[in-house]
């Protein structure tokens, strides 16, 4: 099978390199020359993911055109914010009948949409045949690359196409179950990481680990009620991609979304901590079509609500804790 993966990222690259090891064909997108003549003569991402070796067989590009016009399975691992902007750019040249693998985790601003649902919009109205599949789960880039022991989720509502990926991305280190909830698994993806940015905020702050626990537990209850009444099964939400994925995005070291959380409670500005970043913290644009959902569906989602108003109101990390723990008393399963 002829791979692209669009997107070289840490991730990106980690995958792709996976892939390429299992010995498929992978030709890898990259936005940036310099990853590319990286790649190319070092068989190094020393942007994005310095210090590992990539296998040598793994090709890497910055056109775009003609790195996707000759695959059969697409993987798209760009931020979340560009994917729509992507899929408009690879849509004249993908082949019929594609397999359309995401492993980008993010709610579009505006839209309100999930990735597939992009997907869906940008392709399959313009009469494109392809396959959908989501592969979330928790997983640093950083320890896959270095073949440290992970279990991921490859969601799809065509049972053949979850096999598929299944078995191309299962490794002896990379474990990958299958699920029929692309909705479960696309949300739990995307709505952990704003929960990450409160912990991070509450560690930052001091305020000690019973209030992380206490965050990631209510945290859960939240992204659960929003997913259900989008569709999505609650069961999803104790699984892999939903509690696996909270509990390593909101603890980890790694995580990108818990560092800006944990700057942002020391006293940093949501401005200064963004300005020049290379790495997207997904989560600051998820809080705001999160909010918006929870809005728009007349769901309580109390956490969600306090974040979005330090990231965007102005409001401070211990305003917001006091919000939070002078809500109304009541039952815990309400």
């Amino acid at each position: 099978m002829r791979i692209a993966v669009v997107g070289a990222g840490s991730w990106g690259t980690t995958l792709a390199n996976h892939l390429a090891l299992k010995g498929e064909s992978v030709c890898l997108w990259a936005f940036e020359p310099e990853v590319v003549r990286s790649i190319r003569e070092n068989h190094v991402n020393e942007m994005y993911l310095a210090g590992v070796g990539l296998e040598p067989s793994l090709e890497c590009d910055n056109d775009l055109e003609a790195v996707i016009a000759p695959a059969e399975l697409v993987l798209m691992v760009c931020p979340s914010h560009v994917t729509r902007a992507m899929l408009e750019r690879m849509r004249p040249v993908l082949r019929p009948g594609v397999v359309l693998v995401n492993a980008s985790k993010g709610i579009e601003n505006g839209s309100l949409l999930r990735m597939s649902q992009i997907e869906a919009q940008v392709l399959g109205e313009a009469g494109l045949e392809f396959s959908h599949a989501t592969l979330s789960g928790p997983s640093f880039a950083a320890e896959v690359a270095r073949r440290r022991p992970t279990v991921i989720t490859a969601a799809s509502t065509e049972e053949a196409t979850a096999t598929l990926v299944q078995a191309l991305f299962s490794s002896d280190y990379l474990r990958v179950y299958k699920h029929d909830d692309v909705i479960g698994v696309e949300l739990g993806g995307a709505l952990k990481n704003v929960i990450a940015l409160a912990t991070g905020m509450i560690e930052g702050a001091g305020l000690g680990m019973n209030t992380r626990a206490a965050l990631i537990t209510r945290g859960l209850v939240e992204i659960t009620r929003l997913g259900v009444a989008l569709g999505a099964k609650s069961s999803t939400f104790a699984g892999v991609s939903g509690l696996g994925d909270l509990v390593l995005t909101c603890t980890g070291d790694l995580s990108r979304n818990r560092s800006v959380g944990l700057r942002i409670g020391r006293g940093e500005t949501l401005e200064a901590i963004t300005a020049g970043s290379r790495t997207v913290a997904e989560g600051i644009r998820t809080t705001e079509s999160a909010w918006q959902l929870a809005r728009s569906r007349q769901v309580e989602m109390p956490i969600t609500q306090q974040i979005y108003s330090i990231l965007f109101q102005g409001r401070s990390v211990g305003e917001a804790v006091c919000g939070l723990m002078g809500r109304e008393l009541r039952k815990e399963s309400e």
